[in-house]
């Protein structure tokens, strides 16, 4: 298949570690943002194939997972009201709220329906014009677009039963946050790209400047991810701090023009919790004030549910990679994918998720 067989031969991977091996002098550390990323580098073992010095910390790149708790308890307080039709992504059905998920919202008999598009949730509103039809719009820039693009159809053709709840957050502002923290040891960045795709590289080369981190455009592949090690590994010894892109073949430096004027057209920059990491001031977005009628929070006025993080779930340190997820004490005992205290077991990227997965039996009994 293009793009995926190519991307994981077994001699081109061979090749790659061979080059991070003899370039790799001192130990290095550097986080991959991406939850997909993660994934594929545990999956696939490529954090055992590096050197012993060179270290893979997973950054908070999950969407779901990075979704405060206030926001899903607000999910789950639209879900339950009468004459709402809930729309989501069934990746968020199971992420534990305060109380309770959305799963078991839907069992109480709330209309909480799995959706695979926001224009599905849109179609739902035009076809019962008698209920409230909510989508539930989370994640970085990469499914921004869509959402955006819904909102504006929805205005454009008068569908006032529709509306939005919008929990986006953006890359850029919390690498800077993850840099400012006083317990960062991140010295370089595999950025997303799919994020890219969207926004082009335009935001990363200022913040490369002032961290003096190279910041290296990585897609998902065993290969991808071992090239966008190679070259953050030569750009450590040498010295440097660039961004370079990794990823052209679906990366352009000038992003993706017409998504980003629709995004510029329908949200506006706001300051956003990070579950887990808390507020980072202009790290996510909001609708616009033109748009201002399609959110959900002012339409049900659920702006003001604030809700405290599970004292024994530590995904917190685990996105800010300060831990590695079997660090965490209720790894594989209390948390598990089938009772996850946190939003990092449950999502298919998360980071807790994956050591579940696929180190599970290495990890658990060496506890």
């Amino acid at each position: 298949m293009k793009y995926l067989d190519e991307f994981s031969d077994p001699a081109l991977a061979k090749r790659l570690v061979d080059q991070i091996h003899a370039a790799t002098t001192r130990p290095w550390a550097m986080m991959e943002v991406c939850g997909g990323q993660t994934h594929s580098i545990i999956r696939h073992g490529i954090d055992q194939l590096l050197p012993d010095g060179v270290e893979m910390i997973h950054g908070p790149g999950c969407p779901v997972c990075v979704t405060p708790l206030e926001i899903i308890d607000r999910a789950l307080a639209i879900a339950a009201r009468p004459g709402v039709i809930f729309c989501s992504f069934g990746d968020m059905l199971r992420v534990p709220g305060s109380g309770q998920d959305l799963f078991s919202v839907k069992s109480a008999g709330g209309d909480v329906r799995v959706v695979y598009s926001p224009l599905d949730a849109l179609k739902l509103a035009r076809e019962n014009p008698d209920k409230e039809v909510v989508f539930f719009g989370i994640g970085f820039e990469t499914t921004a677009p869509a959402n955006a693009m819904t909102v504006h159809q929805a205005r454009r053709l008068g569908v006032r039963n529709f509306s939005l709840l919008v929990s986006h957050v953006l890359v850029p502002p919390a690498i800077a946050a993850i840099m400012e923290s006083p317990t960062c040891r991140v010295q370089a960045f595999l950025a997303a790209g799919h994020v890219c795709s969207v926004m082009g590289t335009s935001e990363y080369p200022p913040l490369a400047r002032k961290y003096q981190v190279p910041i290296v455009v990585t897609g998902f592949e065993p290969l991808d991810i071992l090239e966008g090690v190679r070259r953050t590994v030569l750009q450590l010894e040498q010295g440097r701090h660039e961004v370079e892109n990794a990823y052209p073949r679906a990366v352009r430096d000038e992003g993706n023009l017409p998504a980003m004027e629709m995004l510029r057209d329908v949200f506006e920059v706001t300051d956003r919790t990070w579950r887990g990491i808390g507020m980072i001031p202009g790290s996510g977005w909001r609708l616009s004030e033109k748009y201002a009628e399609f959110d959900a929070e002012r339409r049900f006025d659920v702006a003001g549910i604030r809700t405290a993080e599970s004292s024994l779930c530590r995904s917190g340190d685990v996105l800010q990679g300060l831990i590695k997820p079997h660090e965490c004490a209720a790894f594989g005992k209390e948390c598990t994918p089938r009772n996850p205290l946190g939003a990092t077991m449950v999502s298919s990227e998360g980071a807790c998720a994956a050591y579940f997965t696929y180190r599970r039996l290495e990890l658990v009994d060496a506890k």
